[in-house]
């Protein structure tokens, strides 16, 4: 990372320190409010269609910050990005210290769902890789792209899946042919993983969200509505409660209960292996526990 921090301190109006680091790469903090990120597994060329489709987000007017990229670059043959620092604590680390009480945080998910259906998603956002694929994911309409992402996705889990959920193959078989047939009035700009960590919030009651590119795209409102239901609290003693009062407050405010679980499964499909290939981590038990669900399965 030598090169890359020297590479920073050009642009630093203080010292280059690490931040942290996640599946994607290093954030470093180069002062002036700006963050400087390390690319792992990205060459400019992956990194400049996020910096294109974060011009399009910040065009939104939206109630809550985005990241927006100033500059790509290359440092050893890895992509290297500044970006604008967006300050704030996570809603996980509010909710752990009692500084924001569930119910607040429930309604932050809430009003960033709410708020993302009243986008307007552009070609920036058809343009995006998703979930670690290499090229623009986007095929003929929304239901496809998402269809053909779960198919790719599932050939990489099916031995996995076909062990521990009932019915697999029939399942992967009904959630493709449903994808397909789905034409959503319009299409709004998905973050695709709205949980507490990439959710900031400042002392002034100011939120941020991070992390966009994993699964964002041009889509369905009601795919954020699903999975964001289902992130709030994916572990904890509470967390089928808590999934299912924001399902509940998500079909009130007219996303299709139906259609949400259809995301549901779609999504832990595709992201079954996603973190441990050898299917031993919490998030493949997770995936499996909603596939397996019996109000997903009526409705799927």
């Amino acid at each position: 990372m030598d090169a890359a921090i020297e590479y920073f301190e050009q642009y630093a109006g203080g010292p280059v320190q690490l931040i942290g680091q996640g599946m994607e790469g290093a954030v470093y903090d180069l002062g002036d409010d700006q963050v400087g990120k390390v690319w792992f597994d990205r060459e400019p060329a992956d990194v400049l269609p996020l910096q294109a489709f974060l011009s399009e987000l910040n065009h939104q007017d939206l109630p809550f910050r985005t990241p927006d990229i100033s500059r790509v670059d290359a440092v050893d043959g890895r992509a290297v990005s500044i970006e604008a620092k967006l300050r704030g604590t996570p809603l996980s680390e509010s909710l752990a210290a009692g500084a924001i009480t569930r119910h607040q945080g429930l309604d932050l998910f809430a009003e960033v769902v709410e708020a993302l259906g009243k986008t307007t998603a552009g070609s920036a956002s058809k343009a995006l890789p998703l979930i670690g694929e290499t090229t623009a994911s986007w095929r003929g309409s929304w239901g496809e792209t998402l269809a053909g992402v779960v198919d790719r996705r599932a050939a990489a889990s099916r031995r996995h899946l076909e062990k521990d959920v009932d019915g697999f193959d029939q399942l992967l078989e009904s959630v493709q042919a449903k994808l397909k047939a789905i034409d959503p009035n319009g299409l709004q700009i998905l973050h695709g993983d709205i949980c507490p960590p990439n959710l900031l919030v400042d002392e002034d009651g100011r939120t941020a969200l991070l992390d966009w590119g994993f699964l964002t795209s041009a889509g369905d409102n009601t795919f954020d509505a699903s999975t964001a239901a289902g992130f709030f609290d994916m572990y904890g003693p509470d967390a089928r409660l808590i999934d299912d009062l924001l399902l509940d407050r998500f079909e009130a405010a007219g996303h299709s209960r139906e259609r949400m679980y259809l995301y549901r499964a779609a999504y832990s499909i595709t992201t079954a292996t996603i973190y441990s290939a050898d299917a031993s981590d919490g998030h493949y038990l997770w995936c499996v526990d909603n596939l397996n669900r019996a109000d997903l399965r009526d409705a799927v």
